[in-house]
């Protein structure tokens, strides 16, 4: 049984892996003719909110974290991205600066696409806009089901439904079928929009229960159907006062 007969993983998860997948090779060979790669370190910024942008991501290995700052400078992750993904590309669509910022989870190698190449491939290549425009409107839809559930969702539910989404983010990265997560707590709390405290709390009692099995950031997910179950995504979610 596959994990989207049982729990609604498109409506969590983004899927920009598939925009540059079987693209035209003209477009592609044009789209990185002038492309980069760089090596980026644990906790490295890729770019910063209110930067202007000079270019595209594309991540060839590693995982990054999309996140704002508050005003305490506590931060929201936004979402967190994987090998495949490509980041940025929202600011130069709408001809702003970025929206947000990016740092690496992980040691990361990621590709950089200058804006001129991007916009020239997009604006000649039919397949390249179709797809982002399939995946932008996907995002929005992602987005508004996590602005408007998360918040109305227990700390149990949002623990659970976080651990199920990054479990398939870790799935889909070399050697790791079992869906290892190796994430901070603070960046696993700040994704599920909890105290780090309250995270510490249900993680063990998630342990206890034989949910999942942890060893130092590591976290193995043993019954991925009782999170689902914990997740309560088969109802409607309840507004907690």
């Amino acid at each position: 049984m596959s994990l989207s007969e049982i729990f609604p993983i498109d409506q969590w998860n983004f899927k920009s892996q598939s925009i540059l997948q079987s693209i035209p090779p003209e477009d592609h060979e044009q789209l990185c003719a002038n492309m980069t790669v760089e090596s980026y370190n644990k906790g490295d910024v890729i770019f910063k909110e209110g930067a202007v942008p000079s270019g595209i991501f594309y991540i060839q290995k590693g995982m990054v974290k999309k996140y704002k700052v508050d005003r305490d400078g506590r931060e929201q992750i936004i979402h967190v991205a994987s090998s495949g993904e490509l980041i940025g590309y929202h600011a130069i669509l709408a001809e702003e600066r970025y929206p947000d910022s990016a740092s690496t989870i992980e040691a990361c190698s990621i590709a950089f696409i200058p804006k001129e190449d991007f916009l020239e491939v997009l604006g000649s290549s039919s397949i390249l806009s179709q797809r982002l425009l399939k995946n932008l409107s996907h995002e929005f839809a992602v987005l508004t089901n996590n602005m408007s559930a998360m918040t109305q969702r227990t700390a149990r539910e949002k623990v659970a439904i976080t651990l199920i989404v990054l479990r398939e983010k870790y799935k889909s990265m070399e050697d790791n079928e079992n869906g290892i997560i190796n994430i901070s707590r603070s960046d696993l709390s700040n994704m599920a929009g909890i105290a780090k405290e309250n995270l510490v709390r249900i993680l063990k009692e998630f342990k206890n229960n034989n949910i999942l099995q942890t060893e130092g950031r590591k976290i193995t997910i043993n019954d991925v159907k009782k999170l689902v179950e914990i997740s309560n995504t088969n109802h409607k979610p309840r507004r907690i006062v």
